[in-house]
């Protein structure tokens, strides 16, 4: 079986990209949603502050880079 690592994006990434401190935590709060429609209830928790990259790049309709610099 293949092991797949899930490359995971939060806000300060995306601040880091160029976008501003509330459109980040949108994109975040989006992902989160988006991930809970999709059956993943642990994103449910208003701690988790990290969301799957693909979630992120669905919502923006972008590639991100997979480099976590």
């Amino acid at each position: 079986m293949e092991r797949r690592i899930m490359i995971t994006v939060t806000k300060k990434d995306l601040i880091a990209l160029g976008y501003g401190t509330s459109f980040s935590a949108d994109i975040i709060r989006k992902a989160k949603k988006l991930m809970i429609e999709k059956g993943h209830t642990y994103y449910q928790s208003r701690k988790l502050d990290r969301v799957p990259k693909e979630a992120v790049e669905e919502l923006l309709g972008i590639t991100l880079s997979d480099t976590n610099d």
